[in-house]
């Protein structure tokens, strides 16, 4: 299965759900998208294919977001989409593309609905100690 994770491997969630995907038996490609950002297609196409809209997927948090304007409501999705080309930091982590789906990755535990539920053997434990996965490899509630 082609998996394409746009990673931050400074970010809790993006590292768990790394490891989720790779628990899975997959080896997926890894894009840390603050070195090499999306073009604004395939941006454009994660979001869309997310079912989300622009807004959601901005990162407030650390990042330029009040300082740009960017909280206005009067700012467009082409300028919020300008401006997470021009500051990749403000790009929510991790977006997971899979022939499943899309799916921005907050909490981790969400890749779950885009990979194969029958590829997990065994429990999966994220750094926090919260456990996503029974000895089973099923999902927990």
């Amino acid at each position: 299965m082609q998996v394409t994770i746009y990673h931050n491997p400074e970010c809790g969630t993006s590292r768990n759900t790394l490891a989720l995907i790779r628990h899975a038996g997959i080896e997926p490609s890894v894009i840390e998208y603050l070195k090499t950002p999306p073009s604004r297609a395939a941006l454009v196409k994660m979001i869309a294919d997310a079912g989300l809209t622009v807004r959601q997927t901005i990162r407030e948090k650390g990042t330029p977001y009040a300082e740009l304007g960017l909280d206005k409501p009067e700012v467009t999705d082409a300028q919020l989409l300008d401006a997470m080309l021009g500051h990749p930091l403000l790009i929510n982590r991790p977006f997971v593309v899979t022939p499943r789906g899309t799916r921005l990755c907050r909490p981790s535990e969400l890749v779950l609905d885009i990979l194969p539920a029958d590829a997990f053997k065994g429990s999966f434990v994220k750094e926090d100690g919260e456990r996503v996965l029974d000895d089973e490899g099923k999902r927990i509630a």
